[in-house]
This record gives structure tokens, sequence and C-alpha cells, in this order.
């Protein structure tokens, strides 16, 4: 369902993702790019999928016995495997680099040029990353000051899609769940969202289809800058 076709939705208030969603995780293949030249694209792709996949396993493997690493510490592990797996000669002044490269990611233009113009609704974050990833790059790209709060999965002790995940939003809003808008350009993401209760939008920037393993999003966007007519009432 694209914005052009679905119903405009109901909603109270909005809740991002950060990470892929308002930041472009990729925007680390420059600074990669310049340690392992024609190599940049592969250590970013690879970082990346290793990275969500760390946090899916540590939700499941979770027990008394065995704790959970933070984003920042997944993060650094995703690092380590993506350069072992493509071979890349890294060294410990280069990995510093890229981690702070993740710490420094440019925000898409599409979340810049909307988020201003979705106010007076209540607008938050909620993402993986610990606070202390998150606040110093909203504020240092200017996403922070169009932010009501930016919440971290920190407070759930795991990661999305756990339903706890998606009661942050819930407790912090004190709205239904149906009430809060929940954006998210992670297929995944925007399923447990709507699998939780949230009015899930989807922000296929791609094109890709849609996963299949839980409910459709409520509704599906190509760009951040079609979010506006579909939240708001003609």
């Amino acid at each position: 369902m694209t914005a052009s076709s679905a119903n405009r939705l109901s909603v109270d208030a909005l809740v991002f993702d950060a990470y892929g969603t308002l930041f472009d995780v990729h925007s680390v293949e420059t600074t990669a790019e310049s340690f392992f030249p024609g190599r940049g694209t592969d250590l970013s792709r690879v970082w990346r999928a290793k990275q969500l996949e760390y946090t899916w396993l540590q939700s499941l493997m979770q027990s008394a016995s065995q704790g959970r690493e933070d984003f920042a510490a997944l993060t650094a592990h995703a690092l380590d495997y993506a350069c072992a797996a493509l071979r890349l000669a890294s060294t410990a002044q280069i990995r510093h680099r890229l981690l702070d490269a993740y710490l420094d990611l440019a925000p898409f233009p599409d979340a810049l040029a909307t988020l201003p113009g979705l106010a007076p609704l209540p607008r938050i974050i909620l993402s993986n990353g610990t606070r202390e990833m998150l606040e110093p790059l909203a504020a240092a790209t200017g996403v922070a000051q169009h932010m009501d709060a930016i919440i971290s999965v920190e407070a759930a002790g795991t990661y999305k899609p756990s339903p706890r995940v998606y009661q942050l939003a819930v407790d912090h809003l004190q709205l239904l769940p149906l009430r809060i808008g929940f954006v998210s350009s992670n297929a995944w993401d925007a399923i447990g969202a709507k699998a939780f209760g949230l009015t899930s939008i989807w922000v296929n920037r791609t094109g890709v289809p849609i996963d299949r393993h839980g409910p459709a999003p409520d509704a599906m966007i190509e760009s951040l800058i079609e979010l506006p007519a579909l939240v708001r009432e003609a």
C-alpha cells in the first residue's frame, strides 16, 4: 500500500526508527573506501547485516547466565567480523576511525526536509542505539531539535522487534498503540511494530518487496517527504 493509494492514517504521535530511517548507515562507505579502495560498499553492507543479526541473536540467547551487550559493542563486533570475512587488513587505528564514522552518520535529506513540517505532532526516536550514540548524532545533524524525546532500547533490556521495545513508546506517549504512528525503513521493524499494535509506516526507499513473516505495515511510502500527507487530514 503506497501513500497515494492509502487512506490517510489517524495518529496522535509519530515514533521514528533512527538507523536506516533518519540516518544513513551506509554513509560510512566514504571512510571505509578511504582505507580499503574498492571495498567500501562491501564492508558497509556486511557490517550492517551482521550488526542486525547480532541484535536478533543476542535477544534470543539472553538468559540468567547470558547477558546482553549494548548496540555499541555489537556494532564493533560486527565490524570485526566484516573485516575478517572480507579479508581486509584492518588495524586498531582503522577500526577506531570506522567506529567513529558510525557516530557521525549523515542524515537522509528527506528526513531533514520532512521533520519540521510534522509539528505539532509529538515526534520521538525509538532506536536500538544507546543514548551515548544517539543523542550526539541527533544534535550534530539538527534532528534533535525536531524531536520531543530520544528513547533507547536499553530501557527494555532487549532489541527490536521485541514487543518490550515498542511498549517503551506507549509508556512514554501515554497513548493507545493504534494512535501511535511508527515509521521505519527496516521492513522487519515496521512489521514488528505492526504485530505489537502500532500504526506502522514502512519507508521503502529502495523498492524491495515486503517480508512475509508477519503482518504487513499499514502503509508504505517511498520517501519521508510523503509522510505529512499520509498522517494529516486533507
